[in-house]
């Protein structure tokens, strides 16, 4: 692989999207009972596949029919001075973003902690937390579910992509997937960090498109959104959503946490 593989799309103007219920967070409320989903993208920025998509959702208006929608770019500054030219240079700032939130109750002194305690109420607030990812290699697109039965379910019920990984956590520091009660076994609230394959593929941008599809727990997504091979159903049983696929196009494969990730 070559030290900077092609870009096979363009990468957004997110300027415009500064203001919000904080610089770079959207927050819609429906005013009906309901979960609260989050979206999350540039958690490191040079990933940018998921910035592409939550994007796109917001020009969209996508907003919520129950409960809330939250859409967050993570590591805005990071994302600003990529160069596309030498972009992996841009993945942070200071740190990482998504090593940070074991740590949260001491001083923030660096652009990536300052951000996370800005986006840290808009994650509390999340009952589940979709965290879109890519990767440097040129590797096949994986849910790293964490180390808990109830990451592994969700990973199975999203069902793509089909590789999930019950990994251990990060020894460098706490993900922001981990946070919280999403590292709770006992609490209901629940995250994925889904990596879409290599940064700047064209396919990471589909892959990123096809997980936001829980969002349909709270959003009508536009038209067309979900790839037909993997068209959803959506049963409600009061305030709760349960998500079937009807085509499956191939098993599910569990991992353990013998993979590397620099997620």
């Amino acid at each position: 692989m070559s030290e900077n593989p092609p870009i096979e799309f363009a990468f957004p103007e997110l300027r415009k999207w500064e203001q919000g219920a904080a610089p770079y967070v959207h927050l819609f409320e429906s005013g009906k009972p309901g979960p609260t989903v989050m979206v999350a993208s540039l958690t490191h920025g040079n990933e940018v596949s998921g910035a592409v998509v939550v994007d796109a959702l917001l020009e969209k208006g996508l907003r919520p029919r129950k409960g809330t929608l939250i859409f967050s770019f993570n590591n805005i500054e990071a994302y600003h001075d990529i160069d596309p030219r030498t972009p992996f240079k841009s993945r942070m700032v200071d740190e990482d973003f998504n090593r940070t939130w074991g740590r949260l109750d001491q001083p923030a002194n660096t652009v990536e902690t300052r951000r996370a305690q800005v986006v840290k109420p808009f994650v509390e607030r999340a009952d589940l937390l979709l965290d879109l990812h890519s990767m440097h290699d040129d590797g096949v697109p994986l849910m790293l579910a964490g180390p808990l039965a109830k990451g592994v379910a969700l990973a199975k019920k999203v069902g793509t992509p089909v590789d999930i990984i019950a990994d251990a956590g990060h020894a460098a520091g706490m993900r922001m997937r981990d946070y919280g009660g999403f590292g709770d076994p006992k609490s209901p609230k629940n995250a994925l960090l889904i990596e879409t394959g290599q940064h700047w593929r064209a396919s990471s941008v589909v892959v990123a498109k096809d997980v936001t599809w829980p969002t349909h727990a709270v959003a009508t997504l536009p038209q067309g959104w979900v790839k037909q091979s993997e068209q959803l159903f959506v049963l409600e049983n009061g305030q709760v959503a349960y998500f079937i696929f009807a085509v499956r196009p191939k098993a599910q494969k569990e991992g353990n946490n013998n993979c590397v990730s620099s997620a």
